[in-house]
């Protein structure tokens, strides 16, 4: 037994002395052997909420499965409890998918995750010295021909999320005839590493990306400033960052429900772990097990008043 299981036990047995509850009830934890299936999308702060909750969950004695998917290919998971719960997604990269399930009732929404989350077009500092009007739109429409390639010239180039994360800037771009050539990102580790051979080639590079992030720590950045209007139309706006699932956990695992509705991470301890996993090479469930171990004030509340039924 890890020196968290410990930790909880303890906890767990103070808690049922102070209310009164009895070995048995303590016992009904976990209320089912079926387990709690948790999905790994494709970027790493949702994997670093979904190893952080599910080792917790471990640890309480739930039966915890990973899998592999996409944010937009589980949705029908959720809805259909293949999939138990969702532990990050981004109300404006989503379509509108989850929310017209949400209102169905096909899948509960869970609360915030309680991260203070931005997104937006960035480019690192040095931009401004290849174009002195930054942030300013007006200014930055002006300056598109510095972003331009080869492949994309007189448009610049627009570097925008893989295509699986769906392409909201993109379509902004398209539909606005802006002087921009659209280029997807292969994956999360490809919008890095060009931020870093921006930064370090000093080259003109516009991007979708997101914050909390990792690398917003190693790089001065700005965004651009975007007129209302637009954010608006296309949905870039600060999201609401929430955990959804499927509805029949309250009534199978009503205990681990209200400590995945009560689970919280915050920006700093996110990006702490993104760093460890994406930068320094540590492996995911080794990094979120030690944060767990270290940080036993951070999360044990929250199973403590699961536990008592809050």
């Amino acid at each position: 037994m890890g020196v968290s299981s410990r930790k909880f036990l303890g906890t767990v047995a103070g808690l049922a002395l102070a209310l009164g509850v009895t070995g048995t009830a303590v016992a009904d934890v976990p209320e089912s052997s079926r387990p709690i299936v948790i999905p790994m999308n494709n970027w790493t702060g949702e994997t670093i909420n979904a190893a952080v909750a599910g080792q917790i969950l471990e640890d309480m004695g739930y039966n915890v499965e990973y899998v592999a998917i996409g944010a937009i290919a589980m949705a029908q998971g959720v809805a259909d409890g293949d999939v138990t719960y969702a532990p990050e997604l981004w109300d404006n990269n989503l379509g509108d998918l989850y929310a017209d399930y949400i209102v169905e009732g096909k899948i509960l929404d869970l609360g915030e995750v309680g991260i203070d989350a931005r997104e937006g077009w960035l480019y690192p500092v040095h931009v401004k010295e290849l174009c002195p009007g930054l942030p300013d739109w007006d200014a930055f429409l002006g300056c598109s021909e510095i972003f331009s390639t080869a492949e994309t010239f007189p448009n610049g180039r627009y570097l925008d999320y893989p295509a699986e994360w769906l392409s909201r800037g993109g379509d902004l771009v398209r539909q606005e005839g802006l002087p921009f050539d659209v280029v997807p990102a292969g994956s999360e580790g490809a919008l890095i590493a060009e931020l870093k051979s921006s930064v370090e080639r000093k080259s003109a590079l516009v991007m979708m990306f997101w914050a909390p992030h990792w690398a917003l720590f190693e790089h001065d950045y700005e965004w651009v400033e975007m007129p209302d209007d637009l954010v608006n139309a296309y949905s870039l706006q600060k999201p609401r960052v929430f955990k959804a699932g499927w509805p029949g956990m309250v009534d199978e695992w009503p205990v681990a429900t209200r400590f995945i509705q009560n689970f919280t991470i915050g920006n700093a301890d996110q990006e702490l772990l993104m760093g460890m996993v994406d930068n320094d090479g540590a492996d995911l469930m080794d990094a979120t097990r030690a944060w767990i171990d270290e940080n036993p004030d951070k999360w044990q509340p929250m199973v403590d008043a699961a536990m008592a039924g809050s």
